[in-house]
């Protein structure tokens, strides 16, 4: 356990600078926003396109693995929906809610944190759930609002969140790179290294944006932010663990980096989409304080746990 959390402490202790410097407005919100917008578009979308580029389709999509990891995520969906409804709130609030639940920060701290706990061959599994997290969830929830908002589901919702993923860089990314590899096609020497130049800008700097985004933030409304960061840091890697063990019998490495990424703390992007649409950004905004700062803990103990260490 305590060799699993020396590695980790690395990589938390980049976003405690990240915080700092926000904190003390050295790195002002708006230096945040550009850092990441540059992890985004092109340092982390690098980092998946060379990871993708050199795995095989079959070595990312596994439909027992999928299956496993959508039944675990949607359990832990429903019960924090079911809750979010018996304190009588509505149904824009109960989706946000249900998304802090589920959604943990795959992208930014998961892939390279991951990648260097449990090796490179922990890329296929992860971008795996990367894209089910960005396809299905963040559909789910825009499904969600705009239905309850408008009171129907138009094709111009369908539309709008078709354009939404083509135009994600990181599901952009992905699919370029299983292009190159289901044409048998392997990146010239400058371009790979070029790529792994530009990809290795995405650990420090994702880390440190995710930080410097934490200095912002506010822990208000901490009981229903406590209990989000429980279900996220606790319930979801539990359920997902009785789906990929017990159920759907995964095999052990992936089941493991299934487990692992569900207790990652909730992503950020949940709060830039309850920001946009205006619907309990304060309530994310203090569930992913709450949640990254105990998942420096919880992370390293999970990892420990399927690692055997």
């Amino acid at each position: 356990m305590l060799a699993i959390f020396l590695k980790t402490l690395p990589f938390f202790a980049l976003i405690g600078l990240g915080w700092f410097a926000g904190r003390i407005r050295f790195f002002p919100e708006a230096a945040t926003e550009y850092l990441t917008r540059f992890v985004f578009y092109f340092a982390l979308s690098a980092m998946l396109f060379r990871f993708a580029a050199k795995l095989s389709l079959a070595e990312i999509f596994d439909a027992r693995f999928a299956a496993a990891y959508l039944t675990g995520c949607l359990a832990v969906y429903i019960l924090a929906a079911i809750v979010a409804r018996l304190r009588g709130i509505p149904a824009t609030e109960m989706a946000v809610e249900a998304q802090c639940a589920v959604i943990g920060n795959t992208g930014f701290l998961g892939v390279p944190l991951l990648t260097a706990l449990l090796g490179p061959e922990a890329a296929g599994p992860v971008l795996m759930l990367l894209a089910i997290d960005l396809i299905v969830f963040s559909s789910l929830i825009t499904l969600i609002i705009t239905g309850a908002r408008e009171g129907h589901l138009s094709p111009r919702i369908f539309k709008t969140l078709a354009l939404g993923l083509l135009k994600n860089p990181m599901i952009v990314a992905m699919v370029l790179g299983l292009a190159v590899s289901s044409a048998n096609l392997t990146l010239p020497a400058p371009v790979d290294e070029f790529l792994m130049i530009l990809g290795a800008a995405a650990t420090p700097g994702a880390l440190f944006a995710i930080g410097a985004s934490l200095a912002s933030k506010t822990a208000e409304r901490l009981s229903v932010a406590l209990w989000l960061s429980f279900a996220k840091l606790a319930l979801h890697p539990l359920a997902v663990a009785i789906a990929a063990l017990v159920v759907f019998k995964v095999e052990p490495f992936a089941a493991g980096v299934m487990i692992a990424a569900a207790a990652l703390p909730v992503a950020g992007n949940v709060y830039i989409l309850a920001r946009n649409y205006g619907v309990a950004p304060q309530r994310v905004s203090a569930s992913i304080l709450i949640s990254t700062m105990v998942s420096i803990v919880t992370v390293s103990l999970v990892v420990a746990w399927i690692t055997g260490a």
